[in-house]
């Protein structure tokens, strides 16, 4: 178990590299928050965010995203990524993203805030 939000931000990427819904829903704190993307409802506890997860690498043969700048303060994060996967008919996809992370003092994420445009993914899924 992550002990700091820097351990945290990096086993959230991780885990959805691996495309692991348990392991990615172990990250958060057992009432943690995902507005992933921001404007949808929100995936509420491990039981919400382990279905959210579930569901986008279902379409997938593989996806993942890429830190590509994680700023730190605190118990708090903002990461700037690149997301790549190839769907399972084979038609690949990259989109991109900046994930703010709130974490509570035992390094577990409360709160994600996912600011991205999900059009492209799901052109690629339907393509």
């Amino acid at each position: 178990m992550p002990k700091t939000c820097e351990q945290a931000v990096a086993e959230y990427f991780a885990a959805i590299r691996a495309m692991d819904p348990e392991r990615f829903a172990n990250v958060f704190a057992p009432d943690g928050v995902s507005y992933d993307p921001v404007g949808t409802p929100p995936h509420e506890g491990r039981d919400a965010l382990r279905a959210m997860l579930t569901h986008v690498v279902s379409g997938f043969k593989q996806v993942g995203l890429t830190e590509n700048n994680v700023y730190v303060c605190g118990n708090s994060a903002a990461v700037q990524w690149t997301g790549q996967g190839t769907t399972h008919s084979g038609k690949d996809v990259t989109f991109y993203g900046i994930d703010v992370i709130d974490c509570n003092e035992q390094g577990e994420i409360v709160l994600v805030r996912a600011f991205w445009d999900p059009a492209p993914v799901s052109a690629a899924l339907q393509g």
